[in-house]
């Protein structure tokens, strides 16, 4: 008799003090449920049906078929037996990744003349594949192609450019160019456009293009935290378990060439252009922060999206805490509503701590 609902491997279960969800790491969807169904479920896998029934009145069977119905049509769930659930095992949750370094971010006020091949080969003995530009001012798109060549001939297997509009006849035209040319830029996004929108779309993760009208004028504009940024998958989700999902195996430099873990961070260990980055990599406090996971910070350890979200270590609500809620989240896990950050009267003292004064809606 299949007497168990059992969830799938890659259904998980988050709970928060409110609320849980299930979260769908296959087909990246969240599906928020009451704690009181989350809590059914035995080891967060499976309860039995018929032994559940049979302890509720009439109305609570009523509810509970209802959420049978939900997460098999959703076919997050499905009935077996008791003899067949060895079976079905968990999904294993270690999180592994084949690199010192995954993923390089660079600010910039319009210039990377730094970007040459030993900066790359830096970046190759760090197995770093992945780099962020992120210019605040201006840039050539000269120096961008001179760039995009060498990176070329590298082991970088993906680069995001992300750079301000210009009020140029032929932008568009030429930043097409440099993205049909370049293969390993997987998006550009354009900052400070008139309209939020995809301006080109790309395929097999390369080639999109995209504008947005927020303005990306400094690394203050780091650190935002909102449902349209969730990652829905099992590696963001396996490394959350274990690691920091913004700070861990991150490495980055300001506009000054200063070498952080995040650009936006304070502490900086050397300047690029006298620092090698295994040196700096190499410095006792340089994973200072990396295995600070949502289970220890402040609110986020009650909140159910905390496995599928990312997070700020560079802007907290009280910037002397490691282990403080990032500023820029305006989710409350304790009435499960959202709000606009920036106008939170707790929150001023650290806005005001930050200089974010231009960030606040007025």
């Amino acid at each position: 008799m299949n007497e168990l609902m059992l969830l799938y491997s890659h259904c998980i279960i988050v709970k928060g003090i409110s609320r849980s969800v299930i979260c769908d790491l296959q087909r990246k969807n969240i599906h928020p449920v009451p704690n009181a169904f989350a809590e059914l479920f035995e080891q967060g896998r499976y309860f039995n049906v018929p032994e559940i029934m049979h302890q509720l009145d009439g109305e609570g069977k009523e509810i509970l078929n209802e959420y049978l119905e939900f997460i098999e049509q959703n076919e997050l769930a499905f009935r077996c037996s008791a003899e067949e659930l060895t079976l079905f095992p968990a999904m294993p949750e270690e999180w592994l990744f084949p690199a010192h370094i995954s993923h390089c971010l660079l600010d910039s006020d319009g210039d990377f003349s730094y970007v040459d091949e030993n900066f790359l080969k830096q970046l190759q003995l760090l197995c770093c594949n992945f780099i962020q530009f992120r210019f605040f001012q201006e840039v050539s798109l000269t120096e961008l192609d001179r760039i995009m060549d060498i990176i070329s001939f590298s082991q970088i297997k993906s680069v995001e450019i992300i750079l301000p509009y210009k009020e140029e006849e032929l932008f568009y035209r030429n930043i097409e160019i440099l993205v049909k040319k370049h293969r390993k830029i997987s998006i550009l996004t354009v900052w400070g456009a008139s309209v939020a929108e995809m301006y080109k779309q790309g395929c097999h993760g390369s080639g999109y293009i995209m504008q947005t009208d927020a303005k990306i004028s400094s690394e203050l504009h780091c650190g935002v935290v909102h449902s349209s940024l969730f990652s829905v998958n099992i590696p963001l989700y396996t490394e959350s378990l274990a690691h920091n999902t913004c700070l861990n195996r991150k490495i980055g430099i300001d506009r000054n060439g200063n070498i952080k873990n995040c650009p936006s961070m304070k502490k900086n260990f050397g300047n690029i252009r006298t620092t090698s980055l295994q040196e700096a990599v190499d410095h006792p406090e340089f994973k200072k922060y990396w295995n600070i996971t949502k289970d220890q910070i402040v609110k986020c350890k009650d909140c159910e999206f905390r496995h599928i979200c990312t997070d700020c270590r560079a802007y907290t609500d009280h910037p002397y805490d490691i282990y403080s809620a990032p500023l820029k989240c305006g989710y409350n896990p304790y009435t499960c509503e959202w709000e606009d950050w920036s106008t939170n009267p707790l929150k001023e003292k650290a806005i005001l701590h930050y200089g974010m004064q231009e960030l606040i809606r007025k």
